[in-house]
């Protein structure tokens, strides 16, 4: 895919507001360090989310022939917090068969903001009119962040907030990276007998996936560090395929977990 080598494009941010951020990405990982339960895990996400102002997340899998969000064999159940008005709303009018998040999920690789899809010009006005009811029900923006396995397999994670407004990128790059984390512990709470090795990454690709934990773009990075951009893609894949992760957001957050890089 075409973005798959480019996380969400990095914003000229307040350098105290980023470090904050990074304070509290920090502390989300370490109070999901050996946390086995789904639902623990959850509100820990949710706790994180409400940092940037989102008080709404959603999480579940889909099957290659899925269109709604249900439970696939052998993984974790929907999770949503959601309020119970939207959500007996959402299935009375079948909006889990047409929302527009899955169809752009499958063809996406990093986040995306709900009013991309929402002026997109596929879009139709059934998808729109989702959009516009969610709204009446307080989720007036949000973003979804798509996490594909080696597998084939797909889950979504998405945060919704109650003000019209932008997602700011280096926001959408914090929840994006907790949202693979989130994804990553429950696989591992679901298969707890594997052990993973730490790979050995070499100095020039943990630089790199160190950049593109902080949300640089190939671009942004090979201008830092001084290197072309399919320099900076050639590292990263290596380091993805390293740590046998599908996307440069699931690599930046395993180095961050194994200690690899801190932001």
């Amino acid at each position: 895919m075409s973005d798959q080598f480019s996380l969400v494009p990095a914003m000229r941010f307040p350098e105290a507001a980023n470090e904050a951020s990074a304070l509290e990405l920090g502390r989300f990982l370490e109070q999901t360090d050996g946390v086995a339960k789904c639902e623990h895990l959850f509100d820990l996400l949710s706790d994180f989310a409400r940092n940037f102002d989102c008080p709404w997340i959603a999480y579940g899998t889909l099957a290659p022939d899925q269109k709604g969000l249900k439970p696939a064999r052998g993984d974790p159940a929907v999770m949503l917090n959601y309020p119970h008005e939207w959500q007996e709303r959402y299935f009375e009018m079948g909006y889990d068969k047409i929302d527009p998040t899955f169809k752009r999920s499958r063809r996406r690789t990093s986040a995306f903001r709900w009013r991309e899809v929402y002026n997109d010009a596929s879009t139709t006005d059934d998808e729109r009119r989702f959009f516009d009811e969610a709204a009446t029900f307080g989720l007036r923006s949000g973003i979804s962040v798509p996490l594909h396995d080696p597998d084939g397999s797909l889950a979504i994670m998405n945060f919704a907030q109650a003000r019209d407004g932008e997602f700011q990128n280096t926001t959408i790059s914090y929840l994006q990276l907790a949202a693979v984390h989130f994804h990553l512990r429950l696989a591992k709470s679901a298969n707890s007998s594997s052990i993973e090795e730490i790979p050995d990454l070499s100095p020039r690709e943990r630089e790199c996936i160190l950049w593109t934990a902080k949300g640089k773009s190939s671009w942004e990075i090979g201008k830092i560090i001084g290197i072309s951009i399919n320099t900076v893609n050639f590292h990263v894949k290596n380091a993805m395929r390293k740590m046998n992760t599908a996307s440069r957001t699931t690599a930046a957050i395993k180095a961050i977990k194994f200690g690899i890089i801190e932001l």
